[in-house]
């Protein structure tokens, strides 16, 4: 039996995992709604604790970072004027660090995202963040169209359980595990954890 490959090493695009040291982090939607809101992750505390430590490494080093903000409905889903679309108390931005505020699950499609990872300079983006299956997703794959080198931090993102066209559930852990082997067929470098990157 035959061995499956990813597509980026049957074309010889693979790239080594970033190196904090020489790139910028980004951390998407890393909200309330995710914690207390109606779009409440079963894995976010674990990710939570993956992001935290992402953040104070990048910080110690002196690293640029990037803090995406969905601005959602009012009054609603990561309501943009109310607790549901704060940033979580552990991965809020500090003085300085850069927000991109989006109203699409990419976080390039409306937003300056690409001019500042432009003016930043760094080829090299680490991803991490909320949903595995959405905002990850659609983001990561655009990382590709601009040239960038995207590696994602496998711990430090999580998703919900979601319901299949056949009535069916999906659980959160396997639609997480789905999404990350689909991004590093073609997209990205994976690495399982903070630690890996530090």
């Amino acid at each position: 039996m035959t061995i499956p490959q990813t597509l980026l090493a049957l074309t010889g695009r693979t790239h080594a995992p970033a190196n904090l040291r020489n790139a910028t982090l980004i951390v998407i939607d890393a909200q309330e709604e995710y914690r207390s809101g109606v779009l409440k992750l079963p894995g976010l505390d674990a990710a939570l604790a993956e992001i935290t430590q992402l953040l104070k490494a990048a910080r110690t080093l002196g690293r640029p970072i990037v803090h995406v903000k969905h601005m959602g409905i009012p009054d609603g889903l990561l309501d943009p004027r109310g607790p549901r679309g704060y940033h979580l108390p552990e991965a809020a931005p500090l003085a300085g660090e850069t927000i991109i505020e989006k109203r699409l699950p990419n976080a390039f499609s409306g937003t300056q995202l690409h001019d500042t990872l432009q003016a930043i300079g760094n080829l090299d983006l680490i991803v991490c963040g909320f949903m595995t299956h959405s905002s990850i997703s659609t983001t990561v794959r655009a990382t590709k169209d601009f040239g960038y080198r995207c590696t994602v931090v496998d711990a430090a993102c999580a998703t919900r359980d979601l319901p299949t066209p056949d009535g069916q559930i999906i659980s959160a852990a396997d639609m997480h595990r789905t999404e990350i082997v689909a991004l590093a067929d073609n997209f990205a470098a994976v690495v399982p954890d903070a630690r890996s990157l530090i």
